[in-house]
């Protein structure tokens, strides 16, 4: 029984080394400031501010990667948070959205806003400047109408 105990263990200890040599790519892809969010639908500055501090690592070009997001397994999560996370709201690429989709996905982010969704609760606790208050909903929301 001790044996095996051991040999799993090794096997673990391993594995998890092992996985550190196979990263994902953590590139920001190049984004014109001209075809931003802030540029094109031209919204409040605190609007702007709220999508920078709780939007930007994963809805952006500009994701600040932490020491944490280059270890396994824990960097292959958070690689396709982002990757998920820009290909389904990119606030960087927003000239690619015409009025009627960039209305349709500011409303759609402000329901996954209301109900608590966003910014996911795994990326709270070590992001707690993301979390929305009242206000930063309501701005946000608003700013969707």
């Amino acid at each position: 029984m001790k044996k095996k105990l051991v040999l799993c263990a090794a096997t673990l200890a391993i594995g998890v080394v092992g996985a550190q040599f196979f990263q994902p790519e953590f590139s920001n892809p190049p984004a014109d400031p001209a075809a931003s969010f802030a540029a094109v639908a031209k919204p409040p500055h605190e609007v702007v501010a709220i999508v920078d501090r709780s939007c930007r690592d994963c809805h952006t070009n500009h994701t600040v990667w932490p020491w944490y997001s280059k270890i396994s397994p824990m960097s292959w999560l958070i690689a396709r948070d982002v990757k998920e996370g820009r290909a389904r709201l990119n606030f960087s690429h927003w000239n690619i959205y015409s009025p009627e989709m960039s209305q349709l996905r500011l409303r759609e982010a402000c329901d996954e806003v209301r109900a608590g969704k966003m910014p996911l609760g795994l990326y709270l606790p070590l992001h707690p400047e993301a979390k929305l208050s009242a206000q930063d909903s309501a701005a946000f929301c608003a700013a969707a109408r």
